[in-house]
């Protein structure tokens, strides 16, 4: 599966489990963030980029928001345990 297709998909999966957990979760801490929720956040802000054909410009929107998508990525990631 080439790079961009995982990125569509994580994006689509934060899609669907963000908006039941933005509404029971308060924002997180960015510092107590860990590393898989920090990349699978940074994946997510990646897909959600407003020019998603560009590499570039989907990961300095990545870098520049990933702390608005950790607790997608936090309820991604407890729905798979």
């Amino acid at each position: 599966m080439n790079t961009s297709r995982r990125i569509l998909l994580a994006g689509m999966a934060g899609l669907a489990v963000a908006p039941t957990a933005m509404a029971a979760a308060p924002a997180p801490a960015v510092g107590d963030a860990t590393i898989a929720e920090e990349r699978f956040a940074r994946i997510i802000a990646a897909a959600h980029a407003p020019d998603v054909t560009c590499a570039r410009q989907a990961e300095r929107y990545a870098d520049a928001h990933w702390p608005d998508y950790v607790v997608a990525a936090r309820a991604v990631l407890d729905a798979r345990v």
